[in-house]
């Protein structure tokens, strides 16, 4: 699964480059135009679901992911490595699945688990690119390498809402300023209690009364136009990422988003009453509770609470992206940069009647990912559902600049997908978590899902005829065929993603 590239000339726009692939290889890439891509910005949502236009979500308005769409392509089945922050982004950064890189948790730093690792910023900032990151990168400044970056300013805050000020003010004058060390935690603890808007991580939500240029988003969008106004990057290529922070919780977004999605007009499919009779209880995770459900309980009215603002929260993101497309074009930039849009991973909002990430269900593990290489003549407005992992981000880039790519990479390049419409991509997407110390695993095919958990739990779910993933098979007689088939494809990528560790 490794890929090696030929010593790059010093120009960036090269003929494509041919990776060696392992198990089951793309086919070889067709020369793209001479016109190639210089720059490189690479735009990462934090928790965002497939509840976006250009993943056939509907009721969503996401203008700036598709006026970005009608220009690229569109992977419909791209899948993380691992639904959770820190370990899915330290994988599509070095280009090694979360067994190779030892990061299976947030709070671990590949630098410690995997020294010497070189990341996608830092290799590009090698071959002489100009690299600058705002907003959520890597999964926190402890975790975020400084020799990755020309630019690395410190995160953006959100000012203080409305409602925050009222209750600070009103504590104060009871209390004295918060800020004094006799006051914090006193603080810390009356906070929360004061509106959904204020309950933070502890799934806050709610509209914000701030505009858009008040939220850390709108810090962030604006940093990168500053950055292209400005020519920051003077005569250097440039490699900016965007770490866009919603939706993560808590959901918070202007007034004005909320107004575009009235709760009692919101659409969904309640939870299979029995669901959890018929699947191993290991594939759960309880942050359900934070969100104030119960398990087997359809709780209607709140569910619409959190999806109006998920759905507020991704169309005040939306008008932030539009903003960083609308400065490329200002400054010229458009046809020269290569555009990547993407999530680190998915989110539940109710399926199988889990909230948040960290399960291996489809809405967890799917991503949008939308690819604009200008210049190339079959990447405009094409949708394609073979399936890519966000591993192979890194070599797809690499190839695409002609940056040498560091030896290590178990991704496998996209170019074949992004050159022929009719180029066939993996034969399986494959992404993990923890549960009880140890790794749940899963494989996805074009039609089948399998897991398997610590103590031999096994799923099994026909996509194609059970896309909710509602009916686990692995216990049924006429399936054992290919029961037995996903094992084996599950037990080789266990083995390949574990091949880089050491």
């Amino acid at each position: 699964m490794n890929e090696t590239m030929k010593n790059p000339q010093p120009a960036c726009f090269l003929g494509a480059v041919v990776f060696a692939l392992a198990a089951c290889p793309l086919p070889a890439a067709e020369a793209l135009p001479d016109t190639r891509p210089r720059n490189v910005l690479f735009i990462i949502c934090d928790d965002l679901n497939t509840h976006v236009s250009t993943s056939g979500y509907s009721p969503i308005h996401t203008p700036a992911f598709d006026s970005l769409a009608a220009a690229a392509v569109t992977f419909s089945r791209a899948y993380c490595q691992y639904p959770v922050c820190g370990p899915s982004r330290a994988s599509l950064l070095s280009g090694l699945y979360p067994e190779s890189t030892g990061v299976t948790a947030n709070d671990a730093d590949i630098r410690e688990t995997r020294p010497g690792t070189l990341t996608m910023p830092a290799q590009f900032r090698q071959a002489g690119y100009w690299t600058a990151r705002t907003g959520k990168v890597f999964h926190n400044p402890a975790t975020n390498p400084d020799d990755a970056w020309d630019e690395n300013p410190d995160l953006f805050r959100n000012d203080e809402m409305p409602v925050e000020k009222a209750a600070r003010e009103a504590f104060e004058a009871k209390h004295g300023p918060v800020t004094h060390p006799k006051n914090r935690k006193a603080w810390r603890e009356h906070l929360p209690t004061v509106a959904t808007q204020t309950r933070n991580q502890a799934a806050g939500y709610g509209p914000s009364g701030l505009r858009d240029e008040q939220h850390m988003d709108g810090k962030n969008a604006r940093q990168i136009a500053k950055w292209l106004d400005g020519r920051a990057f003077g005569d250097k290529p440039f490699f900016m990422v965007c770490g866009i922070h919603k939706p993560h919780v808590p959901f918070l977004a202007p007034d004005k988003y909320f107004e575009m999605y009235p709760r009692e007009k919101l659409v969904f499919k309640p939870a299979r009453p029995d669901f959890w009779q018929q699947a191993p209880q290991i594939a759960q995770d309880h942050r359900y509770r934070a969100f104030g459900f119960e398990l087997g309980v359809e709780n209607d009215p709140l569910r619409r609470e959190y999806m109006q603002a998920y759905h507020a929260c991704i169309s005040f993101i939306d008008a932030q992206i539009a903003l960083i497309l609308d400065a490329l074009r200002r400054n010229g930039h458009w046809d020269d940069t290569l555009i990547v849009l993407t999530s680190d991973h998915g989110y539940q909002l109710g399926e199988h009647f889990m909230w948040g990430k960290v399960t291996l269900f489809e809405e967890c593990a799917r991503v949008p990912l939308i690819l604009r290489v200008p210049g190339s003549a079959n990447t405009g407005g094409r949708t394609t559902a073979e399936l890519v992992e966000l591993v192979d981000l890194f070599p797809t880039l690499a190839e695409l600049c002609a940056v040498k790519p560091p030896p290590h990479l178990q991704g496998r390049s996209m170019v074949p997908l992004l050159n022929d419409p009719a180029a066939k991509g993996r034969e399986a997407a494959y992404t993990v978590v923890i549960r009880r110390g140890q790794l749940g695993r899963s494989i996805r095919t074009a039609d089948w899902r399998y897991a398997r958990w610590p103590g031999n739990a096994e799923e099994l779910y026909h996509l194609k005829n059970d896309p909710a993933e509602e009916t686990n098979l692995a216990a049924t007689a006429e399936n054992r065929k290919q029961l037995r088939l996903m094992r084996v494809m599950l037990d080789r990528a266990q083995t390949e993603a574990a091949a880089k560790r050491n």
